[in-house]
């Protein structure tokens, strides 16, 4: 599924006038995407939107693609099954590596459940030379159920819904992410100027003496 070949014949891919390097220079950044993990109510929302937040107090451009957001217009057509949640995973992935050939600084907030859909991701922006990296918000799920702001939990455990992950639905965990943030232990702040911390070293923003002295101390 992940790898379907294309139905449409006679297509041909046409390269832009302006190149990569133009755009990133131009927005003083390195286009690529921060693949945010987790159990559902995690934290990956609030960890993403206040990312972004920051990002563009700092002048940087960052956009947040987000589980529920998406399946209002461009998934809309997608459900829950095991096939269904795969496609809307590569969708995302193909549209933020668009996001990454822009320039922009794309982070993405999907429980993402399986490894496999979180490997494609990575191939196919470090296929591309983007920068691609996985953080994974780890959360009991004991913490995830006392948040439970959609009350879906609950509806698990009265047995009103099936096929939900962390409970009757596997979530896999990254073997080996970039970066391991745990919002039981840290404020959202702490968390997002630990992401901060670490998007200075992995060279997402250029001219790094400049931006670097913008993230002392975090």
């Amino acid at each position: 599924m992940l790898d379907a070949k294309a139905k449409s014949t006679d297509i041909l891919w046409h390269d832009s006038q302006v190149n990569r390097a133009r755009r990133e220079d131009l927005l003083n950044q390195r286009g690529g995407t921060i693949w945010l993990t987790g159990l559902p109510s995690s934290g990956k929302s609030t960890t993403a939107y206040g990312l972004e937040s920051e990002l563009f107090t700092r002048g940087f451009a960052a956009y947040v693609l987000d589980g529920d957001n998406v399946r209002h217009g461009l998934n809309k057509d997608l459900g829950f099954s095991a096939r269904d949640r795969a496609e809307n995973i590569r969708r995302i992935a193909e549209t933020a590596k668009l996001f990454a050939d822009a320039g922009i600084i794309v982070i993405t907030s999907f429980i993402s459940p399986y490894r496999v859909e979180r490997d494609f991701a990575r191939r196919i922006h470090l296929e591309a030379g983007f920068n691609f990296s996985e953080i994974y918000i780890d959360t009991p799920l004991e913490v995830c159920e006392q948040r439970d702001p959609k009350g879906l939990y609950k509806k698990v455990r009265r047995g009103e819904l099936q096929g939900f992950t962390g409970i009757d639905d596997p979530y896999e965990p990254p073997f080996a992410p970039e970066l391991v943030c745990r919002t039981a232990e840290f404020s959202p702040g702490e968390i997002v100027s630990r992401i901060l911390g670490f998007m200075t070293e992995a060279g997402f923003f250029l001219r790094g003496d400049r931006y670097s002295r913008s993230f002392a101390g975090k």
